[in-house]
């Protein structure tokens, strides 16, 4: 039996790792600097750092800074091992993790300053949207290219979630950010009124759907089953999660546009594909956490399994809740609230960031010819506070929206409102104060790890790249 030697890319790899843990500590600090704000007013600094301009910064900085660094490095990582070759494109991969890291850069700078389109998820101006599509194209070549070279037949399935999140995101982008430019510095939609509107929300609510969903499905598709040590539980119902999730998830946008000026039948069918796409979440959700079957007793000591299982617990809740919120009765009571926001972090901290933090922590040792991380403690210390500073997050964050809607809505005999606008506000403050601290909880467990991070690396040697044997395809059946 011939045996064919080839070897991983791991240094981009490792970049994108490391800066994963940095930018989270970044956008998370802009979002408690945020949250403080809404606390304590006077925090709210001169023109370019008050909550208007720093809040777009920090749904940046967490989005596509912090959760696009960890899902490069996962993708490159997971397509190198699951299909047996090298990396497609050295030189192409290098550019994605510099051109990444200067449109993160310009973010951050024009952003204060500022420059915006004004679309949600989507405020970088025009040049900026450039260079976001053209570092893309980059990546799904190098993705593509890496698939198309692979010596196993099959494909894994966390590379179909991989390759769906890639292809529908440059769609996303390249469709909702298509302006007309008037200055370097600023541009106009190409659409008008309830156009843009629809198709700002197909972009935003498919940014949560393939972004923030689809790509680390990918990631919990692979090291969940490789933490645990188990097969996947149905590999059949992960290629059925992923064609269910993909078609449903396109059309569940104008349930953010419920009771505007978009057409009524427009509302009712972004409802009712948000309540179908409860099926296939959960379908995903079950199948991760049913990989534990025979290895649950794993959880006991494992905080990076924690992290993982965790992760899958709020992601099944916070899918759960957002269908339930699309209904309209619901969304009349829920929008504009901090219920919302609620929801958003409990997929953002609860499933995002924990999933990406387990696979990280996964990750780091490997990449740098670690036999662990330098300390487990840390990683179950780190799990605890986080999991904590979540709770009270989106905890507060419900509790506040429910009595915002309520008080919104509340009549008096005479028909006139009951509250005034001012008296939500000031009952809301001890709910902001809360969030504020389970926020700064959450920042804090990021500095743990980036401690946990620094003294892993810097104890012994790293490897650039790992040298691996690869057996003939008919033995990986």
């Amino acid at each position: 039996m011939s045996e064919t030697q080839s070897t991983y890319n791991y240094k981009v790899v490792r970049q994108f790792a490391v800066m994963t843990v940095i930018w989270g500590i970044v956008g998370m600090l802009v979002g408690v600097i945020i949250a403080a704000q809404l606390v304590w007013p006077d925090l709210n600094f001169g023109q370019y750092l008050h909550f208007g301009r720093l809040r777009p910064l920090h749904t940046n900085a967490v989005i596509f800074a912090f959760g696009g660094s960890a899902l490069f490095a996962t993708s490159y990582y997971v397509v190198q091992r699951t299909c047996h070759t090298r990396i497609f494109s050295d030189g192409l991969a290098a550019f994605t993790f510099w051109g990444w890291q200067l449109v993160i850069v310009l973010a951050a700078i024009t952003l204060p300053l500022g420059f915006t389109s004004g679309k949600e998820y989507a405020e970088l101006e025009w040049p900026i949207d450039i260079l976001i599509t053209v570092v893309w194209v980059a990546y799904a070549i190098v993705f593509f290219g890496t698939i198309a070279k692979r010596k196993v037949t099959h494909i894994y399935v966390a590379n179909w979630f991989y390759g769906g999140f890639i292809l529908a995101v440059a769609l996303l982008h390249v469709v909702n950010s298509a302006a007309i430019p008037v200055s370097l510095t600023k541009s106009y939609s190409a659409y008008a009124g309830v156009q843009d509107a629809m198709v700002q929300w197909w972009y935003g609510h498919n940014a949560v759907g393939f972004f923030l969903t689809a790509g680390f499905l990918g990631m919990m598709y692979y090291f969940v089953p490789k933490q645990a040590g188990r097969p996947v539980y149905s590999y059949r119902l992960s290629v059925v999660h992923f064609w269910a999730l993909i078609f449903t998830y396109m059309w569940a946008g104008p349930h953010h546009l419920h009771y505007t000026a978009l057409p009524d039948w427009a509302q009712s069918v972004g409802m009712l594909f948000s309540l179908i796409l409860l099926a296939p979440s959960w379908g995903g959700m079950i199948n991760g956490v049913m990989t534990l079957s025979g290895a649950w007793h794993k959880l006991r000591d494992d905080p990076i399994l924690k992290f993982l299982i965790t992760s899958l617990s709020f992601y099944g809740m916070s899918t759960f809740e957002g269908p339930m919120m699309a209904i309209k009765t619901v969304n009349a009571l829920s929008h504009y609230t901090d219920w919302t926001i609620g929801h958003v972090h409990s997929g953002a901290l609860g499933w995002v960031a924990m999933i990406s933090i387990g696979s990280i922590y996964y990750l780091l040792p490997r990449l740098y010819g670690k036999s662990e991380m330098f300390s487990i403690k840390l990683i179950t210390v780190h799990f605890w506070v986080s999991t904590i500073g979540v709770v009270l997050y989106i905890a507060s964050m419900w509790i506040a929206g429910v009595m915002q809607g309520l008080m919104w809505r509340a009549v008096n005999l005479d028909g006139t409102l009951t509250y005034s606008f001012v008296e939500s506000v000031k009952a809301s403050y001890p709910f902001w104060a809360i969030r504020f601290l389970g926020g700064f909880l959450f920042l804090f467990g990021m500095l743990i790890m980036a401690y946990n991070m620094v003294k892993t690396i810097t104890s012994g040697r790293s490897v650039d790249d790992a040298r691996v044997v690869l057996v003939p395809a008919a033995h990986h059946a």
